[in-house]
């Protein structure tokens, strides 16, 4: 058995959840806040079997999608912090861990 943990961003999580149901995972919602740009994001652990692994990913790296977004470039000097010209990065997507599972107990 495996356990999935995947980290997607708020705009994706619902249709990712959907999917997942729809393909008859199981699946908890965490909701959690990125580090980098602090925004929120989702995080889904999924308990599958091994042989539905794959396909569980699958379901997540389809459904969640990278996209581009301007970000403020602040910029610290000896006269404090100043904006300067936005910055473009890559969010969305997910980021998937797959952990063994040595026990599962369900009371």
């Amino acid at each position: 058995m495996k356990l999935v943990m995947a980290i997607v961003s708020n705009e994706d999580a619902n249709k990712v959840i959907k999917s997942l149901i729809k393909e008859n995972f199981f699946v908890t919602k965490l909701a959690t806040t990125g580090g980098f740009l602090m925004s929120g994001n989702t995080t889904m652990i999924v308990g599958v079997q091994d042989e539905m692994m794959d396909k569980c990913i699958e379901v997540i790296s389809e459904t969640s999608r990278r996209r581009t977004k301007l970000v403020p470039n602040a910029i610290s000097s000896e006269f404090g912090i100043f904006s300067s010209t936005p910055v473009e990065v890559q969010v969305g997507g997910a980021t998937i861990f797959v952990l063994d599972v040595e026990q599962f107990i369900k009371s």
